[in-house]
């Protein structure tokens, strides 16, 4: 079992910023695509952005230029920094991580609790 654990999330006025953040802890030996999806009120869970282990990303249209998937290995985190941020951007952010553990042959995927972030004037 992987335990994810967000942080990071609040409010914030139109034009602001935020950084999330989504630590993995528990019983792996590789952690592979690490990601954020968001939630908003009535609507379905989309993608926010992916990284691979080598560092590749990748961005919903929506966010491009605006935000930053980035990863640290060494800590198992995932990390999502949020500029210029918009009324359309308020969701509750959950984390994805792919992992491989060992007794699967297939990778397993976790997510995190979800953290609310609230962008309005």
């Amino acid at each position: 079992q992987v335990q994810l654990v967000e942080s990071g999330g609040g409010s914030v006025q139109p034009g602001g910023s935020l950084r999330l953040s989504c630590a993995a802890s528990g019983s792996f030996y590789r952690i592979n695509d690490m990601g954020w999806y968001r939630q908003a009120p009535g609507k379905q869970r989309e993608l926010v952005a992916t990284i691979t282990s080598s560092g590749s990303t990748n961005y919903a249209d929506s966010v491009k230029g605006r935000f930053t998937i980035s990863r640290d290995n060494a800590k198992n985190t995932v990390y999502l920094q949020m500029n210029s941020l918009k009324p359309e951007d308020t969701a509750v952010y959950y984390c994805n991580v792919e992992f491989n553990r060992y007794g699967y042959a297939a990778p397993l995927s976790s997510w995190g609790q979800g953290t609310q972030v609230t962008v309005s004037s």
